[in-house]
């Protein structure tokens, strides 16, 4: 085991002036992104997305952290146990 979790981050995205930080930031960690899916609600003025990753546990809450301190950006991660 390379010491790798497998994990989601749920981001919403409220103010569209933080989506091109939010890019930037998952392009910065794409090395331990698997895969993620992007859907806007425009008739509640959000955008949702979620990331799976592949990666370490300091590696995927900093990540978490950053996306958080993005104004009018609220993120969560869930990991695997394994």
């Amino acid at each position: 085991m390379n010491g790798n979790r497998i994990a989601i981050i749920g981001i919403i995205i409220e103010k569209s002036e933080s989506v091109e930080k939010v890019n930037a930031l998952l392009h910065d960690y794409s090395d331990v992104i698997v895969g993620r899916m992007g859907v806007p609600c425009k008739d509640r003025g959000v955008s949702i997305i979620s990331v799976a990753l592949d990666a370490t546990q300091d590696s995927i809450n900093t990540l978490a952290g950053k996306l958080g301190r993005i104004d009018g950006v609220s993120s969560k991660a869930l990991c695997v146990s394994k």
